[in-house]
Formats: structure tokens, sequence, C-alpha cells
């Protein structure tokens, strides 16, 4: 009960975070857009837009070496928490500067005829480029430090942290709406700036905080745990790097057949999602560490508990609402942004499905990951998402609609949900068809019978804002209910039952002290 007080504690305070965080961004790629207008917007999100991936591989990677942390702590063993972190700052320092080789020769093959971006922006963006490599160095020698951080599942420290980066982004927007240079050229400078002000106080504030962050200065390499974590992490960053680079190579495919325009269309459209998925991921943030630290206990029993309550919760904090966004979506695009870029609309839409579908899966992940078997798991990860960039390559030469950039997305999201499912069966020995039938098909059912039924509710309302605070109302109560009789289970509903008791109880005593 101790360890889902600390989740459930952890989980409201990276809410309040995003409560602060999520309208601050909006608000600033609007004054972004405005500022760069759709062409340079386009140009930043295909030329710097690894920088947006960052996140996504800063998390990826961190899982990574918080799974040795997390582990050692639920082994109880301090020693190995200072070695593995050692370890871990050496070995990100390696991939930091090998990476930083790869982009910048990768260049000099982007500025040649394999990007699609007029003349007089090429200088411009070659600059935007070098700023992303230099940023992307930044994030990732920060992995280990942010790795302590959630192994000690400090949610606090995150949300302050995650607070002020939004407000200085939005700072950032501020200046670029009104400096007399170059805007995109100096927009990604102050991100590269940012990059290295959250690093220098994620080493501070963890140096300060934590005794097992200390830089130890001996030959790590040769240690036994070291090749051990190389391998973890070499197969976790294949699969991780595969799919920042589908993310990053989709968007350079789709600007070399389709322009730059359509790049913002995408950009737009992952920012919105992105905002969305993180009523979810903030669940998974609080959780992923008691998931991992139970299997570093041996207790195979309660980290399963978790993966499958989480797969649940997730779903539900990502679903609720999506519905009335998918269903809203051009009077929402348009409210935020005035002038939205064409097929932003059907790109958003389609991103959430594939989001969704990712839902269903994504904590079962974990449980892989935490039994460090990751291997064939990762490999085969990675060669499903290579199979997605020679797909798009071929359909675009064709002729095919942009569109497809998404489809092939929703097909390779139900693949890597067949690989994981398969290997979870495998290594944390999950019933997969009991899985399906009591997890994954009650979840889907509730989404669709929700979705129809507020397309019903609400058909007969002409398009407003009225309309939409509508369908986000019906949304909350008709999904929650739904949720509650189609997806929990006997045992959940109980321990609902008994955390809304709770909760009234401690609102009771506390009145009552104050009396």
């Amino acid at each position: 009960m101790h360890a889902a007080n600390r989740v459930a504690k952890n989980t409201l305070i990276l809410y309040a975070r995003m409560g602060i965080t999520m309208f601050v961004s909006l608000y600033a790629t609007r004054l972004v857009l405005a500022a760069l207008g759709a062409s340079d917007f386009g140009l930043f999100s295909v030329v710097g837009g690894a920088i947006a991936m960052l996140t996504f591989l800063n998390a990826a990677m961190t899982s990574a070496s918080q799974r040795f942390m997390s582990y050692a702590q639920g082994e109880g063993d301090f020693s190995k928490q200072v070695k593995i972190f050692n370890v871990s700052v050496t070995m990100h320092i390696l991939i930091g500067i090998a990476l930083v080789g790869v982009l910048e020769i990768a260049g000099l093959f982007f500025f040649n005829g394999l990007l699609n971006i007029a003349p007089d922006r090429v200088d411009a963006a070659k600059i935007v480029y070098h700023f992303m490599v230099l940023s992307t160095f930044f994030t990732i020698i920060s992995v280990p430090y942010d790795a302590v951080v959630n192994a000690h599942e400090n949610m606090l420290f995150v949300a302050i942290l995650g607070i002020v980066e939004a407000l200085i982004k939005l700072s950032i927007a501020l200046i670029i709406a009104y400096t007399v240079y170059d805007k995109l050229i100096i927009y990604a400078l102050l991100m590269a700036v940012l990059s290295f002000i959250i690093l220098i106080v994620r080493v501070i504030y963890s140096s300060r905080k934590y005794s097992e962050a200390k830089i130890i200065f001996a030959n790590h390499i040769k240690q036994p745990l070291f090749k051990e974590m190389t391998s973890f992490a070499g197969w976790s960053f294949l699969s991780s790097s595969s799919s920042m680079f589908v993310e990053y190579g989709s968007r350079i495919i789709l600007n070399h057949f389709f322009g730059t325009v359509l790049n913002a269309a995408t950009g737009i459209a992952q920012q919105l999602n992105g905002q969305l998925q993180s009523f979810s991921n903030i669940m998974l943030k609080a959780l992923n560490p008691a998931i991992v630290k139970s299997e570093g206990a041996n207790n195979r029993q309660l980290m399963l508990k978790a993966s499958f309550m989480g797969t649940k919760i997730s779903f539900f904090l990502f679903a609720i609402f999506t519905i009335p966004v998918i269903i809203e979506a051009p009077y929402i695009l348009k409210l935020w942004l005035t002038e939205v870029p064409e097929w932003t609309v059907a790109f958003l839409r389609l991103i959430i499905i594939k989001t969704l579908l990712e839902q269903l899966y994504i904590t079962i992940g974990i449980s892989v990951d935490s039994t460090g078997k990751i291997r064939e798991y990762k490999i085969y990860s990675a060669v499903v998402n290579m199979l997605y960039i020679l797909l798009i390559v071929t359909v675009f030469s064709m002729g095919f609609s942009p569109l497809w950039l998404l489809y092939f997305r929703i097909i390779i999201a139900l693949f890597k949900g067949a690989i994981t499912l398969y290997y979870a069966g495998l290594y944390c020995q999950i019933d997969i068809i009991l899985y399906l039938k009591n997890i994954v098909f009650p979840l889907i059912f509730t989404f669709v019978i929700t979705y129809f039924s507020i397309e019903f509710s609400i058909m007969f309302l002409h398009e407003s804002f009225f309309k939409v605070i509508i369908s986000f109302f019906i949304s909350v109560f008709l999904y929650s209910l739904f949720t509650y009789i189609f997806t929990l289970n006997k045992a959940e509903k109980n321990l609902l039952i008994m955390f809304k008791d709770e909760i009234i109880s401690r609102i009771i005593k506390k009145i009552y002290y104050k009396k």
C-alpha cells in the first residue's frame, strides 16, 4: 500500500506540473509559428527536428540506466548503485561523442540535395543543424543524472525543472517574436543554450542530493558491470535510436517529396499529440521505477500486477481527452493557431490513433526490459522501424498521398505490439490470450462505445467553443463510467472504492482537526 501511495503522490505532483507546462508549451508553439511562419517552422521541424526527438531519446536512454539503478535499489546494494552511476556517465559520454560524429557526417549528405530547402535558407539551415547536434550531445550526457532522479522517484524536482524549462521556452518564443536578427537561427541557438542549462541544473542537483551520484575517476570501461550495462543500453539504444530515426527520417522523406509546409503540419500534429500523451506519460514516469524495483526484489507477481494496471491507466488517461480532440480537431486547431497548415487535421487524427495502439503494450515493454533479456526483443523492434522507412519511400516514389506516412505508422504499431507481447510471454510468463481478452479488447471496446456515444450526443450542435467544452465533459463522464463497467476487474473496482474512501476519510479528519 505504501508503494501505491508513493506512485499516487508522484503522479499528482507530475500532473500539477503538466497543468502548467501544457498550456505554456502550446502557447509558445503558437508564438513560434507566428514568428517564423509556416515555411521556416517546417524548416526547423525537418532540420532541427531532432531537438523535438531529444525528449523521446532522453526518456528511452534514461529508462535503460534507470533500470539498473532501480534494480540495485530493489536489491538494497548501495555500492553497486555507485558503480552503476559512474559506468553510466562513462558510457553516455562515449555515446554522445559517437553520435555527434555520426550526425555531422550525415549533415554532409542532408545539405547536398537530400533536403528540399529554398536556396536562400540553406546557410541558415546548416547553422540550425549544428545547434541541433550540440543539443543532442548535452541531452545524452545528462541521461545518468536524469536516471538517478527517476530511480529515487523524486518527481517534485522533475516537476519543478519541467515548469522552469517550459517557462524558458515561452521566453524564447517571445524573444524571437521581437528579434531583428534571423529568427530561425536565434531560435535554434537559444534552444541549444536551454539544453545546456538543463544539463548543468541536473548535474548540480544530483551531485548534491544523492550520495551515489559522485564521480569516481577510474577505468570504468574494464569493469564487468560496464560490459553488462553496455550490452543492455546498446540494445535499448538500438531500439530507441531506430525509433528516433523513424521520426526524424520520416520528416526528411516528407520534406523531400512534399516540401516544408507538410513538415509544419506534422510538427504541429506531433506537438499537440505529445501534450495529450503527457497525461499517460506522467503516470508511467511514476510507475516505471516501481515495476523495475519489484523485479529487482524478485517479486514477479507484483511487477506484472503493476504492469497490467499501468496499461489500463495509461490507455485511459490518453483516450479520455483524445476522443473530443479527434472529433473537434478542425475547430481546436483553428482556435489554437488561427492559420492551420494543410493536412494538419488528418495528421493529428492518425497520430492519435497510432499512439492509442502503443498504450496497449507500453508497460508490458517495461516489464520485458526489467528482466534484462532484451537482445532479440530490441533487434526485432529496430527491424520493424527500418521496414517502415523502406515502405514510405516506396509509396511516395509511386505518388501516394502523404497520409500513408501515418497509415504505415499505425500498421507498424500493431506489429511492435505483437512483438512485445510475444517476448512478454516468453520472459515474463504473461498469458497472451488472457491479456488480450481481459485488457486489450475491453479497452478498445470502451474507446469505441465512448467515441460513438459522444458523436451522437453532439451531432446537432454547431461548431463552437461551447461544443468543444461539452465534448470534453461528456467524454470524461462516459469514458470513466464505461471504463469502470467494462475494463476494471472486481479487485480493481474494490481497490478504487477503498482509495476513494481513504481520500474522503483524510479530508474529514483534516477538517475535524482544524476545528
